[in-house]
């Protein structure tokens, strides 16, 4: 298996030398050379196995150059049940007949985020030493809230790493802040800049591809990688869930087992939704893959026009981990549309730069529209959805995964589309307690962030998760903050060589 760059098609690397370097020299994004493909005696025998087993199987065909007993040591150690609340990593809950929800927030961070990077900081560490790196690796991640937090997690006090950490100041919820602020390993630090997202991923972009910075870390004895799903090691391991959650939604209809499913994903850099597109491709039966997005709405209106055009008005929801405007992981399926034709991909990527926007053929859009469906929900829309599925399931769902639901009762609506559909579920409730709380309950809402997770707990009696609750008495550690473009100031001093 060998992995190439969206801006260059040509390149080729090994699955190591993808995980550790992250992002490719030319700033374009490595990504297989092929995908395998999976028979249906394959599929079938996966639905015996349980979610580490089915992670074993899935990593196997594309980190060819790790062992077996590699990958099966990292699985283990990602998986375990003591991370994720003692059962499977990613539960699937059945609403109706014909929704269902995945839950991949049961990690140590609340948030799907965890299910990449509990096992990313082992398939890096292994990625070094089978690459001869001897250099320290700087992993350097935007987040719009979760990632940061479970990407600190995971790398906490990992060998061989050190990590730092850009977050939007007013663009997190405080409970993530507060997750991160308080984070603890020797080898991590955090900062706010002042901007949005698109600013902090951006600016994170531009520090990969600066000879300067590239050159101050060579002389330090380090390199830079990333955490976001711009690396591949982030987003091989979400193919997972949508292949584990197939198999859990037939396991007790055998007879339907082979079956199209749809998935509705909420998503703003495009990652989560793009590893379901790599699973249909390998032979997962997927018949509508449904893209959701809040107010910021860039990738609705790209799949309904095919013109991609972030000169808009930026929107602060209650789903913040979408607020996003340039959704990196939509260069990955560009290139698969074109054929792998990375000067076609780089044009696109050189007018996003330039102009800010981008058109594509009619013909990308048909094979675009071949899969995807593209909708999305106001805050006002995903408080209704979310109130009305907690009066009809009893079912708590957070703000994130209030979007999906919405937009897949607009599908329904336009389409009545009856195939089984999987709504991905994103973050636990309480990490966006503030919101939740005033979908579900016309009590006041408190202004401490613990008093809301104790009266949501009250008013829907839906334990809070540890992880939460332990916050409370956790300090303060990361006030730093800068702006955008002190970010590269900010790195070298965080790091001791500014």
């Amino acid at each position: 298996m060998e992995y190439c760059s969206t801006r260059n098609s040509s390149l080729r690397v090994s699955a190591a030398q993808a995980i550790a370097q992250g992002i490719s020299a030319d700033g374009g994004l490595f990504t297989p050379v092929e995908l395998p493909q999976l028979s249906g005696a394959q599929l079938e025998a996966m639905r015996g196995m349980n979610y580490m087993q089915r992670a074993e199987m899935i990593l196997g065909l594309f980190l060819t150059d790790y062992t077996p007993e590699e990958i099966h040591d990292c699985v283990a150690a990602a998986y375990a049940p003591e991370k994720f609340g003692g059962g499977s990593p990613a539960p699937l809950v059945q609403l109706d007949e014909r929704k269902s929800v995945l839950e991949l927030w049961h990690g140590p961070t609340c948030a799907f985020k965890d299910m990449a990077l509990q096992i990313l900081p082992h398939l890096m560490t292994r990625a070094l030493r089978k690459t001869h790196a001897d250099r320290t690796a700087v992993i350097l991640v935007a987040t719009s809230g979760d990632t940061g937090k479970a990407a600190l997690e995971g790398f906490r006090d990992v060998p061989g790493t050190r990590m730092v950490v850009f977050y939007p100041e007013h663009g997190v919820s405080n409970m993530q802040k507060r997750q991160m602020c308080t984070q603890e390993g020797d080898n991590v630090a955090v900062c706010a800049i002042h901007g949005n997202f698109d600013d902090a991923q951006s600016g994170v972009k531009a520090l990969f591809t600066d000879p300067d910075m590239v050159h101050r870390l060579n002389e330090a004895g380090m390199q830079f990688s990333s955490a976001n799903s711009i690396n591949w090691g982030r987003l091989l391991p979400q193919i997972v869930y949508y292949f584990s959650a197939y198999c859990d939604r037939f396991a007790e209809q055998p007879e339907e087992f082979g079956a199209p499913i749809n998935f509705v994903v909420p998503t703003g850099n495009f990652g989560n939704i793009l590893a379901a597109y790599y699973a249909k491709r390998m032979g997962l039966p997927v018949h509508r893959l449904i893209c959701a997005s809040n107010s910021n709405n860039v990738l609705t209106d790209f799949i309904l026009t095919g013109t991609y055009d972030r000169n808009r008005l930026f929107y602060t929801t209650d789903s913040p981990s979408m607020d996003i405007l340039i959704s990196s992981n939509l260069e990955r399926l560009l290139f698969e549309l074109s054929g792998h034709d990375s000067d076609e991909v780089s044009g696109y990527m050189k007018q996003l730069a330039a102009r800010g926007k981008y058109q594509v053929p009619e013909a990308r859009m048909v094979q675009l529209r071949e899969t995807f469906s593209g909708e999305y929900c106001t805050d006002q829309e995903a408080r209704v959805q979310l109130a009305d599925d907690y009066e009809q399931y009893h079912y708590l769902m957070d703000t994130h995964t209030a979007v999906a639901a919405g937009a897949y009762f607009k599908y329904y609506r336009n389409t009545e589309d009856e195939t089984p559909t999987v709504i991905v579920s994103t973050a636990s409730p309480y990490k966006f307690a503030d919101a939740v709380l005033r979908a579900v309950s016309h009590q006041p809402v408190p202004d401490d962030d613990f008093a809301r997770l104790r009266a949501l707990r009250e008013c829907t009696g839906v334990p809070v998760p540890a992880p939460l609750e332990a916050l409370q008495t956790k300090p303060v550690r990361f006030t730093e903050h800068c702006e955008k473009k002190e970010m590269k100031q900010a790195v070298l001093s965080m790091l001791g060589i500014g």
